[in-house]
């Protein structure tokens, strides 16, 4: 009584689609890698919503804070930009970041000085002895643009304005202003995981990497998916020369190294992160093709596919609605093979500089930028990217072994799974 007792579930009763998922519940290796993958999916798809540097491409970059230890903090001015203001809604921050319309001036202290806030520049030594800056009170809060300033009235203590949106002019205390900038233009910002090469911080870097590792992985799948499922089925469905043409051209995309490849296809495209999705996408098919070739030859003369013949049924009907469906299982497991690889490419190509190119926070980039600092005592600027790198590929592969066991109808017990 004090025990959940476990349901017997019979196995026969469930669709093949259920049979499959709850085999592959069981596999907790492979329940552990598609956490893994959900939780860098919802990361690359709200990206700069949550990252700490929301700027596009996470391209804050602030010279004075290079190569900052994780957990460093960092005070910041924030100066009105004389420019327009940046408004985009959520949909468009989440997918190209936000331009702030604050220039951020890292300092080590402050004090008000009559009109001017005057700050000590960040050097990051011990001591810091930083050039001393002042900035207007009035700059500081108000874009030129719209307010310019007409007088310092020292004998009233407040700055007079000219504002063009209203066309009027505008009195401001100065200790209004001060308390204005102590409390909205005044931050102290944590670097989780520090600092780059440029002062850009690294956690965000990371995790928009994270979108463009997916995005090549999705991409070059789907690529690799159509060329090869069509050039695949075609030749193990119609056989004859076709298919020896078929196989001749896999066999010499199959020759040629796989990097070697995409390295040819992307000098020949260009540089940049379309042409690697493209690039990826052109050299994968091969292994689907052959895999969808074989197994439509073995089962091309089965009786259900010579009835649709007898029944008069175009061959592109048969092909897509008989025997496609039959052989998407191993298809599902070399897709999930096949986006591990994708993910291992864009990496390499990008840390060869034929990749993703900079600003574009690449996983590979990053680690070809902090290379030369694996000897010294900020190794981890290039070992963070290549765990995270090693972390996403090898959940791919645990989802693609869990699913090749699920699938595998052969490995299934004749008893009932237990269930809750």
């Amino acid at each position: 009584m004090f025990f959940k007792k476990k349901k017997n579930i019979d196995f026969t009763s469930q669709s093949l689609t259920k049979q499959t998922w709850i085999r592959f519940k069981r596999d907790k290796l492979a329940m552990f890698g598609l956490s893994l993958i959900i939780f860098a999916t919802i990361i690359s798809i709200l990206g700069y919503l949550i990252t700490p540097d929301s700027s596009p491409f996470a391209n804050d970059q602030k010279p004075e804070l290079h190569i900052k230890k994780p957990g460093f903090k960092a005070q910041l001015l924030l100066v009105k930009k004389n420019e327009a203001p940046h408004s985009r809604n959520i949909f468009n921050t989440m997918l190209l970041g936000k331009i702030s319309d604050y220039s951020t001036i890292p300092f080590y202290s402050y004090s008000f000085k009559g009109f001017d806030i005057v700050v000590e520049e960040y050097t990051g030594n011990e001591p810091n002895n930083g050039g001393k800056v002042a900035y207007n009170l009035a700059d500081v809060v108000y874009d030129a643009n719209n307010n310019y300033p007409i007088i310092n009235d020292s004998a009233l203590n407040q700055i007079e304005f000219y504002q063009l949106s209203s066309g009027s002019k505008l009195k401001v205390k100065v200790s209004e202003l001060q308390n204005e900038i102590t409390k909205n233009n005044l931050d102290t910002k944590t670097f989780a995981l520090g600092t780059d090469l440029a002062g850009r911080d690294l956690l965000s870097r990371l995790m928009i990497g994270t979108r463009i590792s997916l995005s090549v992985g999705f991409i070059s799948v789907i690529i690799s998916i159509v060329i090869g499922i069509l050039l695949g089925a075609m030749a193990g469905y119609y056989r004859g020369w076709f298919d020896d043409a078929i196989m001749w051209l896999i066999n010499v995309v199959w020759s040629i190294p796989t990097l070697l490849l995409v390295i040819a296809i992307t000098l020949v495209l260009g540089k940049g992160i379309l042409q690697v999705f493209i690039a990826v996408g052109l050299t994968m098919w091969v292994d689907v093709a052959r895999l969808i070739r074989g197994q439509i030859l073995s089962i091309r003369e089965k009786e259900f596919v010579e009835a649709g013949r007898a029944l008069g049924f175009k061959n592109m009907r048969i092909i897509i609605k008989h025997i496609l469906p039959n052989v998407m299982g191993p298809v599902i497991v070399i897709a999930a093979s096949n986006f591990a690889a994708a993910i291992l490419t864009e990496a390499g190509l990008s840390f060869l500089g034929i990749g993703a190119q900079p600003p574009t926070p690449s996983w590979g980039e990053m680690i070809n930028a902090h290379r030369g600092y694996v000897l010294v005592d900020a190794a981890y600027l290039a070992f963070v990217p290549g765990l995270a790198i090693m972390i996403l590929v090898l959940a791919f592969m645990l989802v693609g072994n869990g699913l090749r066991d699920a699938l595998d109808t052969k490995s299934v017990d004749s008893k009932p799974l237990l269930g809750n």
